[in-house]
């Protein structure tokens, strides 16, 4: 696994405050083992509040502001969870075009947990199959997929799990994935 990914640039995209920590750090990791480049894009500069469930974790800094990012620039996204994280960033319009420009431009992208509500308000979920944290479900079949409760689920270019317990096989399936991407 060591260069599978080598020159490859990932953004993680995340709100200033809520991302889950252990959603951002963990795929973080796998993508530096597997010979990637992983930055950091919010929509504010400065630093952002990862947290531990509902208590306060660490702070990470800003690579790129979101506004300042182009999805050229990137191989592939990943978008971590918390609960907060991605409903601010499905209620902001850069990060929502910066998101939906992956699936334009046939780029891959990994969610996880809570992430797929931005996926939702992008408007790019319609005929897939994905999974989330359950109490997504409901919106993600108004969105126009198919929610499964599966620990990790691959449809085209898309990656998505439920939870940190699945971050094991999140990892492994978006490493693959970005590595056979062009």
């Amino acid at each position: 696994m060591a260069n599978e990914l080598s020159g490859k640039t990932v953004a993680f995209l995340v709100a200033p405050e809520g991302v889950e920590q252990i959603e951002l750090t963990e795929p973080w990791e796998a993508v530096k083992q597997a010979g990637g480049m992983p930055q950091l894009i919010s929509t504010d500069a400065g630093e952002i509040q990862a947290f531990n469930h509902l208590d306060k974790g660490d702070t990470f800094p800003v690579d790129r502001t979101v506004s300042e990012a182009s999805p050229d620039d990137f191989a592939a996204l990943v978008l971590p969870g918390g609960v907060a994280n991605p409903d601010f960033l499905r209620s902001d319009r850069d990060a929502v075009a910066f998101t939906k420009s992956f699936f334009e431009q046939n780029k891959p992208v990994a969610a996880i947990c809570h992430a797929p509500w931005t996926l939702v308000e992008a408007d790019v979920l319609r005929g897939r199959t994905v999974t989330s944290w359950p109490s997504l479900q409901t919106d993600i079949r108004n969105a126009g997929a198919t929610w499964v409760d599966e620990e990790v689920v691959t449809d085209r270019n898309l990656i998505t799990s439920r939870k940190p317990d699945d971050l094991k096989a999140f990892n492994a399936a978006l490493v693959d994935k970005f590595a056979e991407s062009a």
